[in-house]
Order: C-alpha cells, then structure tokens, then sequence
C-alpha cells in the first residue's frame, strides 16, 4: 500500500572537523543513535537502511559493503542496507531512497546515514577522492572547454598561481569567471558568501570553523584558483549525519510531535546545456520541479541550504532556487538579504564554507539544518518563524554543471 506524505521523524550529526582519532564506525554510531532517539525509535524499528559514503573506498579502503560493515557495528543488521555514492550529493539521494521506499509502503520506518573522513595527513589522497567525480576519460578536454569559457576574464596583473588544489576548485573558478563576464558579478560578492557563512558558523557549536571573517580578509587570503581564495573553498572535513525517515503508519509509532514533512525530493542529473543557459540548470529545473510538487514556490521558503563547495556556487544555487533573477546572486549577497535576519537567510548552519563538507554526509547536514529551524530548535541562529525550508545538495561535475542534483523541500 503506498502513502504519498513522508516525514522526517528524527535527525543526528556529529561535528564536522578533522577527526583522525575517530573511525567511520565511531561517526556512524554518534550521528544514528542521534536521529534514533530523536526519532523515539529503536533499532529494531528499523525496516531498511540507506547508507551513504564517497570516499571510503579511497582514504580507507572500504570499496564496497561500507553500510552493511558499519551498521552492523552497531547492532544493526539483517535489514536491508543499500549502498550510496553520488558523489557530494550521496547522503541527499540516501534520503532520496528512503523516501521512495516508505512512500511506496514497502516498509513504513526507514535509516538514510552518511559519512565520510576525507582527512589525512597525505593531501595528495584527500584531493584524490576528488579526481574522480567527473569524467576521468576526458579531464584534459573537459578542462580546457572549462578555461576556454570566459578568456578574457584573467587575475589582476602580479597573480601566482598557486600550488595543488582539489580539481574542483578549477572547475568552480572556470564557471564563476563565466558568470563575471556575463553579468558583472565581483570577487567582492565571492568574498561576502565566505564572510556571511563565517558569521553564520559562530553560532554552529558543531561547526568546523568557528571565527568570524571580514569580507576584506576573505579577499586577502591566500589564493587558490582565482578568483576563489581560501575561505572562498570549502574544507577537507570529518563527519557523519542521518535522518529516520518513516511514513504515516510508521509515524504513529514515533514521536509525531517532533516531525517534519517531507514535501519533495528532486534528483536529477546534468544536460548538455549551453554553459550561458542558465535557465537550463538542472538545480534550477529540479527547485521547480519540488516546488510544484510542494505546492509553494519559492518567496514561501524560510531559509536555505545550498551546496556552497565555494562562494561561487551559493550565488549560482541563490538564482538557481529562484531567489533572485540570474545575475542577481552577486548583488543579493553583498546586500545582507541572505544572512540571518534577511528576506532569505541562505546557509545558517555555515554552509559546506565554515560548517564543513565530509562529502558523504553533507546533504543530511543540510536536512538536520534544516528539521531544527523548522522545530525552532537551533538556538542562536534560529530562523523566526521558520515554516519552510528547501536545501539543494549537487555532485560531481558532467558537462558545464553538476553530474547530479538532489533538492530536498520540508515544512510544516
């Protein structure tokens, strides 16, 4: 028997940091008995688990049965437990699936966890789990399309090019340097994300970066593929984060007071667009697609979370999620309307900038984000009267944009 309406009943998350003294078993643990007790569920409760990680394989070695080892470190097992990667968007298309399975009444209480420890004392096998989240047959090519977008958008006169980054600092720079040509936008309005995500993250306890940052400063620091400087680039993180999700019948059994609906969950993936055509984004198709589904658009939304890998991408998410019109993400930043007590405040958790990006556990950051603003439970950044919030997690790159999109819209 299939059910049309979701909830989310319970939400965990561990700190996001470098954590080299905790194992992948240890975030798992923390982050599900979290959403369980939230949740008022037992293990035992349990019908099926999706379980999310990009980067195990590579760091640890873990190439597969990641879920089934972990979980069943922790007492959970005989259940089904389905592995997920798509790439930064794995732990959102986890709670994808979990979705799709209570509302097709295949089981009514569901685990969608992820993680990932992307930390290691060799960078060089950190940025590796990135190499491989686009199209490794043709990254050379892929590259040079990529430059060949906006040439005549160069550093200013003295820039050194810096030393080894994650590719996809590149690929961000390219795109943000296309958006500079074609509308005007500033490193300025890049270095106003960074600042407002540093603020917003002071109020995170579980937030990797902890300090505030100027605008100025985030102009001034250290470059890493211009126009994006360091702030501007999200970190290598530690980090786990889960979500118990059930439908009605499943609800019952649960603390429903404590609930949040799951309106929609959008996955989608990339086209082959032209770069320019903006209007043809698969964020921005996927945002329309959820609010339809929802029955709300966007001037009804509370708040945000957006995929902000760099300050470039929440100004592209900003326009994508119909926020502003296409042009408009740089100006709308710098303005404040997207910090806390803005028309939209965007990334109050501090974003992947300042909260943290373990890449497999990032879309449920966003859900449990945005679940506790919902409740009114999250403190000193708490959003007034918060009643719906939508979240757009993205991985990969295919083409001129994200191989994958996941948009998750949850209210009252």
């Amino acid at each position: 028997m299939s059910t049309d309406t979701t909830y989310i009943a319970g939400v965990g998350i561990t700190r996001f940091d470098k954590q080299p003294a905790r194992s992948v078993k240890d975030l798992v643990r923390d982050a599900v008995t979290q959403a369980l007790a939230d949740a008022g569920c037992d293990a035992a409760d349990l019908q099926a688990a999706y379980f999310a990680t990009a980067g195990q394989g590579s760091i640890e070695g873990q190439h597969m049965v990641a879920g089934q080892i972990a979980l069943k470190a922790m007492g959970i097992a005989g259940i089904p437990v389905t592995n997920v990667e798509n790439a930064c968007a794995s732990s959102s298309t986890a709670l994808n699936a979990a979705h799709l399975y209570v509302a097709s009444g295949a089981g009514d209480i569901c685990l969608a966890v992820g993680v990932d420890k992307l930390f290691s004392e060799d960078k060089a096998r950190s940025f590796a789990v990135f190499d491989g989240a686009w199209d490794v047959h043709d990254a050379p090519a892929q590259m040079a399309r990529l430059m060949a977008l906006a040439p005549d958008v160069t550093p200013p006169p003295g820039f050194e090019e810096p030393g080894k980054r994650s590719v996809f600092m590149d690929i961000y720079a390219s795109l943000a340097r296309l958006h500079m040509k074609t509308f005007g936008t500033t490193q300025r309005q890049l270095a106003a994300v960074a600042a407002k995500n540093h603020m917003h993250s002071t109020r995170n306890p579980l937030a990797q970066f902890q300090y505030p940052m100027t605008i100025d400063e985030a102009l001034a620091a250290r470059p890493v593929s211009w126009p994006l400087t360091l702030p501007m680039c999200a970190p290598i993180s530690d980090g786990a984060a889960a979500a118990i999700v059930c439908n009605a019948r499943g609800l019952k059994r649960l603390q429903r007071a404590r609930a949040v609906r799951l309106y929609a969950s959008v996955l989608r993936t990339a086209t082959d667009r032209p770069a320019d055509r903006y209007d043809r984004h698969l964020c921005h198709l996927a945002a329309l697609e959820a609010y339809e589904r929802a029955g709300v658009g966007p001037q009804d939304m509370s708040l945000a979370e957006v995929h902000d890998a760099t300050a470039f991408a929440e100004i592209q998410q900003t326009e994508a999620l119909g926020f502003c019109a296409f042009g408009e993400g740089g100006p709308m930043a710098e303005s404040g309307a997207t910090s806390l007590g803005g028309r939209i405040p965007i990334n109050v958790s501090g974003g992947l900038l300042s909260r943290g990006h373990p890449i497999g556990a990032t879309g449920l950051a966003q859900v449990h984000e945005m679940v506790i603003q919902l409740r009114g439970e999250a403190g000193a950044r708490q959003v007034e009267g918060a009643r719906f919030a939508i979240a757009e997690n993205g991985g990969g790159f295919n083409g001129v944009e994200e191989a994958v999109t996941c948009i998750t819209l949850l209210g009252h």
